[in-house]
């Protein structure tokens, strides 16, 4: 009786374990997935406000040229 009820629990707590590991792993791979996504989000948004910035510099630097040009 007692080997019998120690062979139920030992099965029992295993079970929970291999679910709490399983959904450790499930949860650690969302959030890896999702902070990757974030961080490809930020990466992309942080290269067009550049390449806008660097744009937006460049044509100031042309129009500021072509009024020099004319003047002279």
């Amino acid at each position: 009786m007692k080997v019998a009820f120690f062979v139920l629990t030992l099965f029992i707590t295993l079970s929970g374990c291999a679910e709490l590991k399983d959904m450790g792993k499930t949860i650690g791979h969302t959030t890896k997935d999702v902070t990757t996504e974030i961080g490809h989000a930020t990466r992309d948004t942080t290269k067009a406000i550049g390449h806008a910035s660097r744009d937006a510099v460049n044509s100031v630097k042309e129009d500021l040229n072509s009024e020099d040009e004319t003047k002279d």
